[in-house]
This record gives structure tokens, C-alpha cells and sequence, in this order.
């Protein structure tokens, strides 16, 4: 006798075909008898969500400063930004929904160096004890603003940071905060707010360092550009109607000689003479304005003096991605050698 035969399975007891269904059979019912008599199991800490409770609720104050920090955080937390592109931090205002923004934030990140002053403020109305704040400029070594014709003005409290003088220039307590438009500082601004982030969130640390190593890599390259580029037109002067280059001129060897006031009424002869009394003295070529601006009486002096009116953009409008820097500044470069060549 076959081994087979002397030792049958309980398949083989029965017709093979109605075993086998017996068999699948009863294995459903007792799986489903398990599932049935068997509490469902609650999702442990480590089960994917479609969203993290933890994840991090950072507002920014305006838009570089949000540009870099959406380059280090990316997916890691929601990122707002408090004044929207456009608006002019000079002028800005807080409002009621400023302030809840804040009260429900876990980190404020701003520029720093007095632009937005009116943050102590504001963030003593949201409340929130738990909000840590990030100097984005903290140990960057500033050139400080001069103010050819300004009249510093103290308020009430006898506070002079952030005024306006007589011809409408702005002060921040004597240091010019534009860091941004220069790459080299803002890869230390990038730096900054990667170590903060690491110091509160360290769970994410590998990932602010991986995005801000990539970020700052890409700022190395602008800047090489800038110092290739800008090199054979060191000593250019330049004329502006924003004071926000001075930075961006020392870090390449130019100079921002002067701050041409356009009035609010119509050009004076005595607008155009000033001008063209700074234009023959520093061999200026071109006029600056920025995106956004159409004004007639730039137009107006930039021919009446025979200047080419270029455009430079300080970075305070445009897209919310972070590659917007490198466009924006790669035709500020091409403009600045439109400018000097």
C-alpha cells in the first residue's frame, strides 16, 4: 500500500473537490468570527494622517524673508506671511486678523535690524507666551545708512527708528536692514533661521539642513555670477529712488551715490538740476526705478538729462516660491551691467 493511502488527510477523507470548498470554508468563517467577536484596533502614534497635528505654524513678516523660509522648512510646516506681497512694509498697519495670525503661530521669523518695528506691538496684543520668535539677521555685521539730506524726528516717546524725514526717506536707527539683496548676506539669513528652526524642531532637524544646504549652494552661485559679472564695472555709480542698495553696491565694488526724492507736486527745475548736477559729478549713465512704478516724472528727468531709466527690484512684490529670488535678481544683475557698461 502507497504511502498515500496509509496515511490519508483529512482532504482526502472526503471527495476531493467538496474538501477543498468544506476547507476554504470553514478558514472564511473563523476568520470572520475573529473579526466579528475582536474590538478594532486604535492607530498607534506612527500611523500616516492626511495631516500632522505637530507640524509647525510659521508666519513670516514679508516676502524675502519668506521666500527663505519656505526654501528651509518646504513641507515640514505651513508658512504664512504677514504683510503681502506688494504692501509697503514702511507703511504697513497691523489689523485685528494680524494679530490672531500670531496668537495661533508657533514662530515669528523676521528681517530684523529695525524694518519692522512695529512687531513689539503687535505681538504683545496676540498674547501668545508660546510664541518663539528668529531674527533673521542676527550677527550680520550692517554698513549703516547715510542720510545726505535726512532730519531724524522723534515721536512723542522720543523714538527715532523707522521715520520718515523731510523728503521722505525712511530711518531704521541708523542701520540699513536690506540685507536681502545682498546673496552673501542672504545666505547668513538663510543659515540663521536653518539653526533656529533646528534649535525649536530638532525631530526635522536632517531636513531644514538638507533644504538650506541646497538653498545656500544656489545663493554661492549668484553670487560668483554677480562678482564675475560685476567686476570689470567695479566703481560704477548708481542713482535710486530706494535706498535699499547700499549693500548690494559695497558687497561688488559700486556705489549708490545718492537717493533722488521725486516730490509728490511736479518736478521743479530745481529737481532736474540736482540730478543733473549728481550725474555729471559720479558719471552716472542710468536711473533706477522699480517694478510697479510708472511714473511720468522719472520718464521726465531720465530724458530730459538723455539717462537710460533702468528698473531694479527690491524684492518686496512678486511670487511666493523661493526660486523667485534668483529670478528677481538675475535682472537686478543684468540691469546694473545695462547700467555701468
Amino acid at each position: 500500500m502507497s504511502s498515500t493511502n496509509q496515511y490519508p488527510s483529512i482532504l482526502h477523507r472526503l471527495h476531493p473537490k467538496a474538501s477543498l470548498q468544506r476547507f476554504f470554508l470553514a478558514t472564511v468563517t473563523g476568520l470572520m468570527a475573529i473579526a466579528c467577536g475582536t474590538e478594532p484596533t486604535p492607530p498607534t502614534s506612527s500611523d500616516p494622517t492626511p495631516e500632522t497635528s505637530s507640524d509647525l505654524k510659521i508666519v513670516t513678516t514679508f516676502l524675502p524673508v519668506h521666500l527663505f523660509t519656505k526654501a528651509v522648512v518646504e513641507d515640514t510646516g505651513q508658512v504664512d506671511i504677514l504683510i503681502s506681497p506688494g504692501a509697503e512694509v514702511h507703511d504697513y498697519q497691523a489689523t485685528p486678523e494680524d494679530a490672531k495670525l500670531l496668537a495661533q503661530a508657533d514662530i515669528l521669523i523676521e528681517n530684523g535690524l529695525g524694518l519692522e518695528a512695529f512687531l513689539s506691538d503687535l505681538v504683545a496684543n496676540a498674547g501668545n507666551s508660546e510664541l518663539q520668535q528668529i531674527d533673521a539677521s542676527e550677527g550680520i555685521e550692517v554698513r549703516k545708512e547715510e542720510h545726505k539730506h535726512d532730519e531724524h524726528k522723534h515721536d512723542e516717546h522720543g523714538h527715532d527708528e523707522h521715520k520718515h524725514d523731510e523728503h521722505g526717506h525712511h530711518h531704521h536707527g541708523g542701520k540699513d536692514p536690506h540685507v536681502w539683496l545682498d546673496p552673501v548676506f542672504a545666505q547668513q539669513q538663510v543659515a540663521n533661521i536653518r539653526d533656529r528652526l533646528i534649535e525649536i524642531d530638532p525631530s526635522n532637524a536632517d531636513s531644514y539642513r538638507s533644504n538650506a544646504d541646497a538653498y545656500i549652494q544656489q545663493l554661492q552661485q549668484l553670487d560668483s555670477e554677480f562678482k564675475e559679472q560685476l567686476t570689470p564695472v567695479q566703481g560704477c555709480n548708481f542713482i535710486t529712488f530706494h535706498d535699499a542698495y547700499g549693500h548690494l553696491a559695497q558687497r561688488y565694488g559700486l556705489q549708490q551715490e545718492a537717493i533722488v526724492h521725486i516730490p509728490e507736486d511736479s518736478i521743479t527745475p530745481q529737481d532736474i538740476q540736482r540730478v543733473q548736477q549728481l550725474t555729471k559729478e559720479h558719471s552716472v549713465k542710468a536711473l533706477f526705478t522699480e517694478p510697479g512704478i510708472e511714473d511720468k516724472r522719472i520718464e521726465q528727468i531720465s530724458s530730459d538729462l538723455n539717462l537710460s531709466l533702468e528698473t531694479i527690484n527690491p524684492i518686496s512684490s512678486g511670487e511666493t516660491d523661493p526660486q523667485y529670488y534668483f529670478q528677481a535678481m538675475q535682472s537686478n544683475l543684468e540691469a546694473l551691467l545695462r547700467a555701468c557698461q
